[in-house]
């Protein structure tokens, strides 16, 4: 009896161990996870190009839930993929975004097998400690992801996790090698030295005030990685933060970069901030950057004066197409030795192979 009880029990051991796989997430959480994800749910509406990396035309088969953000703070990329996968409006929603208005109970009532989240965003971070145990106990595994806190270092190993997970590592692989191609583009032929100062304004026009910047993370390593001298990160103690116009008119960057949230939508409405992205055309655009630089003390900067005015979209930040950001900062830092790099060709690529939309729109633009 008790050699056949431990064989019961021998067996059982090798069936959850066929069943299931130990996988780090970027929390450096070990995760058990079943071997066949049959049920997902997002913790965001920005990772939802992120699976459909891995996912492609499959993209809705195993989706069952996401928050409601994507519309809010994309409406570009929303429009695309509502358009290509209409059956998107039917996939609940979980939340609008923020960790405190993401449904527990909604989500449960999915029955999901993996919640995909980000170490930090619009969703549940690494921080809901509380939340993340109670949709273990209930059988969910969880992974984070991050594509934000540190957005190259951190793009291929979120891949390769979320590959793995879902049993899509050749595509996973596939982008990664695309991505680590587009970045050698730019570290093997970087100028040494000491870049030129540049004043990073993100989310430009959004407020009232002036002027928000990133230190670390986000932007500003990708800044960093393509050789430019951040004037923030002296000056800014954590992520990010306020630089005041008073500071970049007495000790003045040489370039002007903003990030820009406006959308298509934002533009005819008449918005006072930049617009580009999914949908937004390269004349509008500009003349959006036109309008912000020219009011509000900015039209005293050295950079505006001089025409170093550039715009980029905002949607990069936390992105897994971060690597193309760096080819435009690089080749608007160092013109000549990236005169031939192309940027639009890249973004080309990285669409044609990683997702089951179409790219239109203006992504960056310079006066």
């Amino acid at each position: 009896m008790q050699r056949l009880i431990l064989g019961v029990l021998l067996g059982l051991a090798s069936l959850a161990s066929v069943q299931a796989q130990v996988l780090t997430d970027l929390a450096g959480r070990e995760v058990e996870v079943p071997d066949k994800i049959e049920r997902i749910v997002l913790g965001e509406g920005r990772l939802l190009p992120v699976l459909a990396i891995l996912e492609d035309e499959q993209l809705l088969e195993r989706l069952v839930g996401m928050p409601a953000d994507l519309a809010l703070v994309d409406p570009g990329s929303a429009r695309q993929y509502q358009q290509a996968f209409p059956g998107l409006a039917k996939v609940p929603r979980i939340g609008q975004g923020a960790a405190d208005t993401f449904s527990l109970e909604q989500v449960l009532t999915l029955r999901p097998d993996l919640a995909i989240f980000s170490l930090s965003g619009h969703g549940p971070g690494s921080t809901q400690g509380r939340m993340i145990e109670q949709l273990q106990r209930a059988g969910v595994a969880v992974l984070f992801v991050d594509f934000r806190e540190q957005p190259l270092a951190n793009t291929p190993r979120s891949m390769t996790l979320l590959g793995r997970a879902l049993g899509r590592e050749a595509r996973a692989e596939a982008f990664n090698a695309a991505h680590a191609e587009a970045l050698a583009a730019v570290r093997e032929r970087l100028p040494q030295g000491a870049g030129p100062k540049v004043f990073l304004h993100s989310r430009a026009g959004l407020g009232e005030g002036c002027c928000e910047s990133m230190a670390r993370g986000m932007f500003a390593d990708l800044l960093v990685e393509a050789g430019g001298d951040n004037v923030a990160r002296e000056r800014l103690p954590g992520h990010a933060g306020v630089l005041s116009l008073e500071l970049l008119l007495s000790q003045p960057p040489q370039l002007y970069i903003a990030s820009a949230v406006g959308s298509a939508d934002s533009l005819a409405a008449g918005a006072s901030y930049i617009a580009l992205g999914p949908g937004v055309d390269a004349d509008p655009a500009r003349a959006s950057l036109q309008r912000l630089v020219s009011r509000g003390g900015l039209q005293h900067l050295a950079p505006v004066r001089d025409g170093q005015v550039h715009a980029i979209w905002h949607g990069f930040y936390n992105s897994p197409f971060n690597v193309v950001a760096v080819q435009v900062f690089a080749k608007w830092l160092h013109p000549q030795a990236f005169a031939d790099l192309d940027p639009r060709r890249t973004l080309e690529t990285f669409y044609g192979q990683f997702q089951p939309v179409a790219l239109d729109g203006q992504y960056w633009i310079s006066l």
